[in-house]
């Protein structure tokens, strides 16, 4: 606790800025050092400050370049007295994004891994391998820090595995989501060790599938390092991630003593490990990987879960089979029967997917939406009911009307039956698409069809008694406890970043989706129970009046999205970029010049709610696009422009630095500028970018054609240095390329002008108003 309470208190930590590269490093250093006076005869520790230079592309955010010019890393390693030839890593970072304390992204991690530093170096038992501990000073600037390091540093190369320190949340429980790639011998190491279980294979699938937009420095480690390793982060309270309120009094004791006993006890497990040595010789196969509950974990080779699901499938099948093929003489009547029902079942899912997509689309017409964000009970009582009652609407019509007259306990038993066939169909699919998340359809199946072969007989003889509803809900306990654990804690993830997922993406239809999905599963075994049933008229009724009342208050705006309370603040979150734009031609001169303050909300909502606490903004412009100009002749820090609508634009007067970015053109550009810029490139028509300095020299161009380059040094760097190779055609009036820099002042006196210090003071207090003020400079060569 008082490690973490000292870093934050340093205040933001940017890249560049004297707090990232002196304050933070010199506290790092003074604790190092002092628990190095205090480790035992065992051990021998070692500190580094590195301070790397380096270039790569990455395929995030739709493709960009980054360059890193003396950034800073301080590496210390833990061995025996005698040296160690393998290594494990364990990495945080100690740089947070700008205007904010970043507690828990990452200053709690960096925390936790001194205490640990500290008690392993106070052990009397040596270790067997090396722990290296990398406090690395520039992962928010995309991954910059630990590229340097695991490309560069000389004890790279000892590395068998790493852990990696993160946050998507405030405190709380930290989350296994990534692991390998392959190298099943970490999770079992994670099984093992860990005191308190936390992972999800699921979690794994669905952040690399990309539907998250965020990356972590475990990327960096596998592709650039090629070695294999764990991923851990706090996932709770994502609401207030990368903001001011990100501060280290929100984030509990319990959560920070929870996440060094699990990390430390799995660093000493694998600094003492034999398959850390010979990690080659165990690194083939995927595992299955959930805990239970946050119990314990469960854990099995990936081959082992797919030969289980196969035949939990199969089982299936053949019963489904046997039972609807016999007897042989009602054999086509009931295969009718069967595939009436498995149609019906799939289509009251369609209807109720497509109804409930309306209301959410209509709720984001009407300007509504995100009316759950801060009461996220509003969700389920607008979409759950509507997705229930719509659920039970269909199959009673379908009972009413198309089943008129037929015996009610044989329409229950095959419509639990055309379940049953979806899900082993969904199991059959999925396995064979490789994924490891199939588990959860064998637990859909394998328990539902146990429960009812043992509550056959039960149900002929009796149909729906009392004794076969409490043997029918044990049977399905374990899918359905486990099913409302998972949901939970996808919801959790998800709901905070649909407050920061851009303004393109419709977050209620987002959110209504995963409703109805959630919905229909945890429904699917319980459809039967309409055609069981004598009425659902109270049932319906019920939800369908929840709904409509909740509906009329949704409209009605009478739930805000967001919140500004103190205990537990839900902040919109904002962007104001003070921008000074320049537009050169062919020859040089400038030919347009402009001055603005640029706005992004980060969600769906735009700037709707902040207007009428500045009305001004109703005069301004919507910024027009610079057709000519890479990225609409925008200054985005990062390549994001796919996720936003162009946003309102004050006219202010102009803006005047005392440091502007100098760009010096020659045979190769030279430009002097701040600790972050953006640099674009634009070929014109008939030329291409083929190679440049860049990375492997591979241009790699972002979504849209246009090349990103995004750049940062830390304290002190020489002028940046760098050229490009194109080819063009003999003819070329207008030139061959556009080229742009952008130059962002993220801190000091130069960060905020006097307009936008006066604007952001207007802003309501339910906001996180980021500012700072930046330069655009466009030529063309």
């Amino acid at each position: 606790r008082g490690y973490l309470d000292n870093i934050t208190a340093i205040g933001p930590r940017t890249v560049g800025s004297p707090e990232n590269e002196v304050l933070a490093v010199n506290y790092l250093l003074e604790q190092i050092r002092a628990i190095e006076r205090e480790s035992t005869d065992a051990h021998k520790i070692s500190v580094d400050i590195q301070r790397p230079t380096g270039s790569f592309s990455i395929d995030f955010l739709g493709g960009f370049t980054s360059y890193y010019a003396n950034i800073t890393n301080v590496v210390v390693k833990l061995e025996p007295r005698n040296g160690a030839q393998h290594a494990v890593l364990s990495n945080c970072h100690f740089d947070s994004v700008p205007n904010t304390p970043g507690a828990s992204d990452d200053a709690v991690s960096c925390a936790v891994m001194l205490e640990i530093l500290n008690t392993l170096s106070k052990s009397s038992e040596p270790l067997q391998h090396a722990v290296i501990f990398l406090f690395n000073g520039a992962e928010e600037n995309i991954l910059q820090a630990s590229h340097g390091f695991i490309t560069q540093h000389e004890w790279a190369k000892s590395i068998r595995a790493f852990i990696n320190l993160e946050a998507a949340g405030v405190g709380g429980k930290e989350l296994v989501f990534q692991t390998g790639p392959e190298n099943p011998w970490l999770v079992q190491a994670y099984v093992v060790a860990a005191k308190h279980p936390f992972a999800s294979v699921v979690a794994q699938e669905i952040f690399q599938s990309g539907i998250i937009p965020a990356d972590t420095d475990f990327r960096i480690y596998r592709d650039f390092g090629n070695v294999p390793g764990i991923d851990l982060a706090f996932i709770e309270n994502g609401y207030i991630y990368h903001t001011e309120y990100d501060t280290s009094d929100r984030i509990l004791t319990d959560s920070i003593q929870r996440a060094g006993d699990n990390i430390l006890a799995v660093l000493k497990y694998l600094a003492t490990s034999d398959k850390l040595a010979k990690s080659f010789e165990y690194r083939h196969g995927n595992v299955v990987f959930f805990d239970v509950l946050g119990l314990f974990v469960l854990a099995y080779p990936a081959r082992v879960g797919t030969i289980m699901n196969y035949i939990t499938a199969a089982i299936a099948f053949l019963y489904l089979s046997k039972k609807v093929l016999q007897p042989r003489t009602r054999a086509i009547h009931n295969l009718k029967k069967f595939f009436t029902a498995f149609s019906l079942t799939l289509i009251s899912w369609v209807c109720t997917l497509v109804t409930v997509l309306i209301v959410a689309v209509f709720i984001s017409i009407i300007g509504r939406s995100l009316s759950w964000y801060t009461h996220f009970y509003v969700s389920v009582f607008l979409y759950g009911t509507a997705a229930a009652a719509k659920l039970i609407l269909v199959h009673t019509l379908a009972k009413k009307f198309f089943y008129k007259n037929m015996n009610e306990q044989y329409l229950g038993d095959i419509f639990f039956d055309a379940s049953l066939m979806i899900w082993s169909i969904a199991l059959a699919v999925i396995t064979q698409m490789g994924l490891c998340s199939a588990f959860i359809c064998t637990l859909w199946v394998a328990f539902p069809l146990l429960a009812k072969l043992m509550i056959h007989k039960e149900f002929s003889q009796k149909g729906a008694s009392m004794k076969f509803v409490m043997m029918y809900m044990l049977g399905m306990f374990v899918p359905y406890l486990y099913m409302m654990y998972l949901s939970w804690t996808v919801f959790e993830m998800f709901t905070p970043i649909m407050g920061r997922s851009g303004s393109e993406i419709l977050p209620d239809v987002v959110l209504a989706g995963f409703i109805v999905v959630i919905t229909m599963i945890l429904s699917s075994y319980f459809i039967n129970f309409i055609y069981l049933v004598k009425s659902t008229k109270t049932t319906l009724i019920t939800l369908t009046t929840v709904f409509v009342v909740t509906l009329i208050l949704v409209c009605s705006g009478i739930f805000f999205p967001y919140s500004s309370d103190v205990a537990n603040p839900k902040p919109k979150r904002v962007f104001l970029q003070h921008t000074s734009r320049r537009f050169h031609d062919l020859d040089g001169n400038m030919v347009k010049s402009d001055s603005g303050i640029w706005i992004n909300g980060f969600d769906y909502n735009g700037i709707s709610h902040i207007t009428p606490h500045v009305p001004e903004i109703n005069d301004t412009i919507r910024t027009p696009c610079e057709e000519q100009a890479p990225f609409c002749g925008l200054p985005w820090i990062l390549p994001v422009h796919f996720m936003f609508r162009l946003q309102r634009k004050f006219r202010v007067a102009g803006l005047h630095r005392r440091k502007l970015a100098a760009v010096t053109v020659s045979h190769t550009p030279r430009i002097l500028c701040p600790s972050h810029m953006s640099l674009y490139v634009r070929p014109h028509e008939g030329s291409a970018l083929s190679t440049w300095s860049f990375g492997d020299g591979m241009p790699v161009a972002s979504l849209g054609g246009d090349y990103f380059v995004f750049y940062s040094h830390g304290l002190q760097a020489t002028p940046w240095h760098f050229w490009l190779e194109l080819t063009a055609p003999e003819k070329h009036l207008d030139g061959i390329v556009s080229l742009a820099i952008a130059a962002h002042y993220f801190f000091g006196e130069d960060q905020k002008s006097p307009q936008l210090y006066a604007l952001l003071e207007r802003f309501p207090n339910w906001t996180f108003s980021s500012g700072w003020s930046c330069t655009y400079d466009l030529f063309v060569f």
